[in-house]
């Protein structure tokens, strides 16, 4: 397998290298954090004039239409710089969900306000209770003779504060617990009846809890076939979960890099302590975890650009699960490399350890994929 960068995927990385390089140096990414959006209007402006927002957008909605390769690209940059912009909920989840299966009188001008970033999109999914099963849906959608009226709560959706349009999975049929009986929705953020409240989660990233109080919407936002969505749901997580993993690549390649600049520069007994040997065996083990990381994501990208979606979750399941435990190691060992400064909010090296750490929780752990990953062979 061939992961040689073309000219332009040598290009793309160039370029989105260099806006996270000049935009997110520690200091300013921890005050972009503190602000009441938690993220810039002005770098968001930035990916959209750069092409970057356009790149899951089908070319006849006036997007670019790449496909995963680039999308690892993007978010492995992202992720050296711990970049805050709601990028994988809009430009990820929402232009590939509504590009695969968006109602045509609606996919036009939903695609055309992602690509220059005047709409943003979240996915609200996952349920109080429900952990991180898909299927554990009790938000309801009861059919009228104009549309569906919604009913039910959404937890943890990240960057639901700044979503124009929310991605729902509701119940239209069967069994709280079934998977047949799931449709998807896009529900306008500001309808009636649709209550919003947002917050930073761990790492800084804004997330919201959505409640859905009889909310009204027409025919044209379902997304997909009524009571056949769960299987668009499982491929839609599956394409946020990749990009997840390629960020978490980025954020580990970021600890790896910072881990050993101080190995050469603090000294103990007039020595580097990166000369001590127990601590180069360390060192070693950090980089392999890294690549290790690295190469499952290269192989999900590949699986992801087949036309073959069994293949690509369950290589997006063994990329999460192993991904999640590489990160973890090389979180541990940074901190521990660091000593007690390691953990604190003034030093970078923390802020990544709690991006990995979140990562891993989004859309199931470590031992969710595992026991996923389980089930197939």
């Amino acid at each position: 397998m061939d992961f040689t960068l073309v000219e332009e995927e040598q290009m793309l990385a160039d370029v989105v290298g260099r806006f996270v390089e000049k935009e997110y140096d520690f200091e300013a990414r921890r005050r972009l954090a503190a602000s009441p959006q938690g993220w810039s209007d002005a770098h968001w402006s930035t990916l959209a004039e750069m092409g970057v927002l356009a790149l899951n957008v089908p070319q006849d909605h006036g997007g670019l239409g790449m496909g995963p390769v680039e999308t690892m690209l993007v978010m492995e940059a992202f992720g050296r710089g711990l970049v805050l912009e709601p990028f994988v909920s809009s430009a990820v989840i929402g232009a590939k969900l509504i590009g695969r299966a968006g109602h045509k009188a609606r996919k036009a001008e939903l695609l055309a306000g992602i690509a220059d970033g005047s709409l943003k999109t979240a996915l609200a999914t996952l349920e109080p209770g429900a952990r991180f099963d898909l299927w554990n849906v009790s938000t309801r959608a009861e059919a009228t003779r104009d549309g569906f009226v919604l009913n039910g709560r959404k937890g943890v959706v990240l960057h639901g504060d700044s979503a124009d349009i929310l991605l729902v999975s509701a119940r239209t049929a069967g069994e709280q617990a079934d998977k047949h009986g799931i449709t998807l929705f896009a529900v306008d953020a500001r309808a009636q009846g649709v209550s919003v409240k947002g917050f930073p989660a761990l790492d800084g990233q804004r997330v919201a809890e959505v409640v859905l109080n009889g909310v009204r919407v027409d025919p044209q936002a379902v997304i997909g076939t009524i009571d056949q969505g769960y299987a668009l749901l499982e491929w839609t997580v599956d394409q946020g979960i990749f990009a997840l993993c390629a960020e978490a690549v980025g954020a580990m390649s970021r600890l790896s890099d910072l881990t050993f600049e101080y190995l050469r520069t603090r000294k103990q007994f007039g020595s580097p302590i990166g000369k001590f040997q127990a601590l180069q065996h360390r060192a070693a083990d950090i980089l392999t975890a890294v690549e290790h990381a690295k190469s499952i994501v290269y192989f999900a990208a590949a699986k992801l650009g087949e036309d073959d979606d069994l293949a690509a979750h369950r290589a997006v399941t063994a990329a999460k699960a192993l991904i999640g435990r590489s990160a973890r190691f090389v979180a541990q060992q940074a901190v521990q490399l660091h000593g007690g400064m390691g953990m604190t909010d003034e030093l970078a090296v923390g802020w990544y350890v709690k991006r990995l750490t979140c990562i891993d929780m989004t859309w199931g752990n470590t031992e969710h994929h595992v026991e996923l990953y389980g089930a197939f062979l």
